[in-house]
């Protein structure tokens, strides 16, 4: 018999949530010290040290990481959910500087003085920012308190230069009361803006100020439909007739009906270098420079792969270190930048970067564009010559963050022609699994709807299995979609994992949601079983791959970065997907003859 899970019995992160809720309805600016004592007692599990004395280094490199470096000048944020909001508030948001984090995708927009604009894209970078700004400001301002009053401290604010960095490593464990490893993740936390960033700290305690603008489900809306339009047109240009160019546009006007679309949430890297094949294309010259500057240790890696022609580990390497090529001189970036577009246009990519003000990226790959000499040898795709005879196309987006996964869906559908598959690519958590793991769910709870949802996975562990080297594909999972990755605790996840759901992850409910409405007359239930498995008209699949492992202190997102050790599994749930896709098509090439 179906039953629910049950519900979380963690009220502290349900006072949690209600209490930046309520207050984030003024009108006016809320000091971040208000959520402070609500977000302490959570006892969330990405910051555990949160009620103690010591400075907890993971939780502030995690909030870091997700925050521009910039914020070391801020004083008050301003969420919004587009530029004409701010602009209303008195925000000239559009002549400010763009600033970038390395852990979100999130847009920012910075005054130059002390203001930061964040712009939100649904209910979940709430649940995903206030847990963060709020934990950057308590980490802080322990760390201020033992700093300042420091010789370390007061050389810092004299504007003393900073000793090397083992010898900065020994001071500052000693003074904030880390381990030399933590002070080294300190350093790492702050980016590139090291001396600054601890010059700031003993400077000064934190009292950051956010206020939302207007939280609004239409204004979510809106914006995510503003993201559709700066596409459509794009995608609308392949619904021509003859090559696939023309004038037509996705609402099925113009020189041709709309092109059916495989739908990917995935990142914009692995399919664009699957299929493109720049990286294989220029690999010794990517390989040459990356054993010359041995970037992230990585030369003696480079070398055993080449001594011993395994072409999987070098093809990966190539993938990884493509982003150092094109960065290594700075003077040349955009060119390079051009120069990969150019060589992916050849096999019918093209990449549309932050559509309608919104850092979610979409790329479409003609599939009758395809080259075979280009894709990687690991796609085997028997009959790929068919392809030529493909009015399809893959529109792949950079995986949106919690809810705005079912906003970015619904309104793709919404604009496109037939739909013949969904396939959702993306990081989680595992409770029983290691970082690298790869998990196929075939039920996800979802924390927004309330529902439990079952589905069909067209992966299995052997589609994926022979694809991977070193971590080990789990399938018949079961998935948890929080709302944020601070909303959680040891005691709410032990609940779910005695119900045998053992992957936390953000998207995969929103998605499902999404898909509910897309083959039902009606909004998605809420506090339901949901049977999906005999329903979709369409291909369905769920990857996961584990970054994180919460219960293990010793191996966590917080203190270990997927970095080149993600490729294994990342690759391998990319070249599944594009494989199913491609396999896919062929057979119903096949089916429907010449």
């Amino acid at each position: 018999m179906d039953r629910q899970p049950p519900r979380s019995t963690s009220n502290a992160i349900d006072l949690y949530i209600r209490t930046y809720y309520s207050l984030l309805r003024s009108s006016g600016e809320v000091r971040v010290r208000s959520f402070e004592e609500a977000h302490a007692y959570s006892d969330s599990s990405l910051h555990t040290g949160a009620l103690g004395e010591d400075p907890d280094v993971a939780a502030f490199g995690y909030s870091a990481a997700r925050l521009p470096e910039s914020m070391t000048h801020v004083r008050r944020l301003v969420a919004g959910q587009s530029v004409e909001q701010f602009e209303r508030a008195g925000l000239p948001v559009r002549g400010w500087t763009a600033v970038s984090t390395r852990g979100r995708r999130r847009p920012h927009r910075y005054d130059g003085n002390e203001i930061l604009a964040v712009f939100v894209t649904s209910a979940s970078d709430i649940d995903d920012l206030v847990p963060i700004v709020t934990a950057y400001q308590i980490e802080w301002n322990k760390m201020h308190a033992r700093l300042a009053p420091s010789d370390l401290g007061r050389r810092l604010l004299r504007g003393d230069p900073l000793p090397p960095d083992d010898v900065l490593d020994r001071e500052l464990s000693q003074v904030l009361g880390l381990s030399t490893h933590d002070a080294g993740s300190l350093r790492k936390a702050l980016g590139g803006a090291v001396d600054e960033g601890l010059r700031a700290i003993a400077g000064g305690p934190r009292d950051l100020r956010l206020r939302l603008l207007s939280g609004t489900l239409l204004e979510y809306r809106r914006a995510t439909q503003r993201w559709w339009q700066s596409i459509e047109t794009s995608y609308g240009e392949r619904s021509g007739q003859g090559s696939g160019l023309g004038s037509g546009l996705g609402s099925g006007l113009g020189a041709g009906p709309p092109r059916p679309v495989y739908f990917v949430s995935s990142n914009t890297h692995a399919l664009c270098n699957l299929v493109g094949g720049y990286a294989r294309t220029h690999l010794t010259r990517i390989l040459d420079l990356a054993r010359e500057r041995d970037i992230e240790g990585l030369g003696e890696r480079v070398t055993v792969a080449q001594r011993d022609g395994d072409e999987v580990e070098l093809h990966n390497l190539a993938y990884y270190l493509l982003r150092h090529h094109i960065t290594a001189d700075p003077a040349r970036e955009l060119e390079r930048i051009a120069e990969v577009q150019a060589f992916d246009a050849e096999c019918g990519i093209s990449t549309l970067s932050s559509p309608g003000h919104l850092d979610v990226t979409a790329q479409l790959f003609e599939l009758r564009k395809m080259r075979y000499e280009r894709l990687d040898p690991r796609v085997d795709v028997e009959g790929f010559e068919r392809l030529a005879d493909s009015d399809a196309v893959i529109i792949n987006i950079d995986y949106p963050l919690g809810m705005a996964a079912y906003h970015h869906l619904t309104q793709l559908a919404q604009g496109v022609g037939e739909i013949r598959g969904i396939y959702v690519v993306g990081k989680a958590a595992t409770l029983n699994g290691r970082v690298g793991d790869i998990m196929l769910s075939t039920v996800a709870y979802d924390e927004h709807s309330q529902n439990s949802y079952l589905f069909r996975n067209c992966f299995v562990a052997a589609d994926v299995a022979p694809l991977v080297r070193y971590g080990t594909v789990l399938d018949n999972q079961k998935a948890l979609t929080v709302r944020g990755a601070f909303l959680q605790n040891r005691e709410y996840m032990n609940v779910f994992y005695r119900e045998g759901y053992t992957v936390v992850e953000m998207e995969a409910g929103p998605f499902l949601s999404a898909i509910y409405e897309m083959v039902h007359p009606k909004r998605h239930p809420t506090d339901e079983v949901v049977h999906l498995s005999n329903l979709l008209p369409f291909d369905f699949g769920l990857l996961h791959y584990a970054s994180d492992t919460p219960y293990s202190r010793r191996q966590s997102l917080l203190s270990k970065s997927l970095s080149y050790f993600g490729m294994d599994a990342t690759y391998g749930c990319a070249v599944a997907t594009l494989q199913r896709i491609l396999r896919q098509e062929v057979a119903r090439l096949r089916s429907v003859g010449p």
